[in-house]
């Protein structure tokens, strides 16, 4: 595991990984971020990464970890832009300018139990580590065990655990607008679409949250039946809730407000697989702001400035690192709405 082999598989020179390691002025933090990416995926450690934090002279620079808790074929993907790059890259630049050196690590959801050996190897990393970004949903038995013994600042999730500082987006903000845009189009018959993960993705319940208050503010009704994976209403696989779905789209939803982007192009392909055309039949609306598929239109969705929530939580993490027991801070970082080919006038 060496930098030549980081720099043959981006296809970019030794001395650019070099630089990236050393957090040169001259490297682009996208860049940056897919060689932390590449090298947390082959288990390469900088050297000057390897010194215990309490061996370092006071001069050299902090190192934060990054952990992304994600399985590795979910997060590898290449269907789907993967929103985890760009916080990556806010999170390169703003260390970069910090003098601070990043390590990043994924962790399967399924080993993220304290006694579970990919964890005690996370663990072992605290320890020369001055603080800890989180990406994703963590299970709460991680967060208490964490929580006391490192800075901590939560990207894109938002935890009710004292002590941790969060960065995410307005939530409410976002599917309010997407609620507004699909009532100006007619629609009044909005179901709310999201799917099952194995940690509880809080985010998607905060998203549920905006939505049913966003319909309630238009005076828009709500049915439970159209309702998708949120207690108390149906929940199941994938396959089955857009069988659902589609079940009930032709029992008169004309449109679905969908949790994530990612849900929204499974949705529109199962709903095209099993006849109902979008937009034409049902409109679909998403959020995050990824690229579209190839075999997908361009979704409606809310764009999210995932670069900008990466610079401002590693931002933070500078100050909590700096002043340990601070209050801890939830900071919200806006969102805009962006039309697509997804939405169509109510039928």
């Amino acid at each position: 595991m060496n930098q030549q082999l980081i720099a043959e598989r981006l296809n970019i020179s030794r001395a650019t990984v070099s630089r990236c390691f050393t957090n040169h002025p001259g490297i682009n933090p996208v860049t940056r971020a897919r060689v932390f990416q590449l090298a947390a995926e082959i288990g390469y450690v900088h050297l000057q990464m390897r010194t215990p934090r309490s061996k370092r002279k006071k001069d050299v620079k902090r190192i934060f970890g990054v952990l992304i808790c994600s399985a590795e074929e979910e997060y590898y993907r290449t269907d789907y832009q993967n929103p985890s790059e760009q916080i990556l890259a806010g999170v390169a630049d703003c260390a970069h300018l910090s003098g601070a050196e990043v390590e990043v690590h994924l962790i399967d959801p399924k080993h993220c139990a304290l006694d579970d050996p990919a964890f005690l190897r996370i663990e072992k990393l605290c320890n020369r580590w001055d603080g800890l970004l989180l990406v994703y949903p963590f299970p709460d038995t991680v967060l208490d065990h964490l929580a006391p013994r490192i800075p901590l600042v939560s990207l894109v999730e938002q935890f009710d655990h004292t002590g941790i500082d969060c960065v995410d987006v307005d939530h409410y903000k976002g599917i309010s607008s997407v609620v507004e845009h699909l009532a100006e189009h007619g629609h009044r018959k909005i179901g709310f679409f999201t799917r099952r993960y194995e940690v509880e993705a809080s985010w998607s319940y905060r998203r549920y949250a905006s939505f049913m208050e966003a319909m309630v503010r238009l005076r828009l009704p709500v049915a439970v039946e159209d309702i998708v994976n949120v207690f108390p209403s149906r929940e199941g696989d994938d396959e089955s809730s857009i069988d659902y779905a589609a079940e009930r789209t032709r029992a008169g939803v004309t449109a679905w407000v969908c949790a994530a982007d990612h849900q929204a192009y499974n949705l529109i392909r199962g709903l095209e697989k099993r006849g109902i055309r979008v937009p034409k039949d049902v409109s679909v609306t998403g959020f995050d702001g990824i690229e579209a598929p190839e075999d997908c239109p361009k979704l409606s969705t809310v764009v999210i400035p995932f670069r900008e929530i990466g610079t401002t939580g590693t931002q933070r993490l500078v100050e909590r690192a700096s002043k340990r027991f601070g209050s801890a801070q939830h900071v919200l970082i806006d969102c805009r709405l962006r039309p697509g080919a997804t939405i169509g006038p109510a039928k």
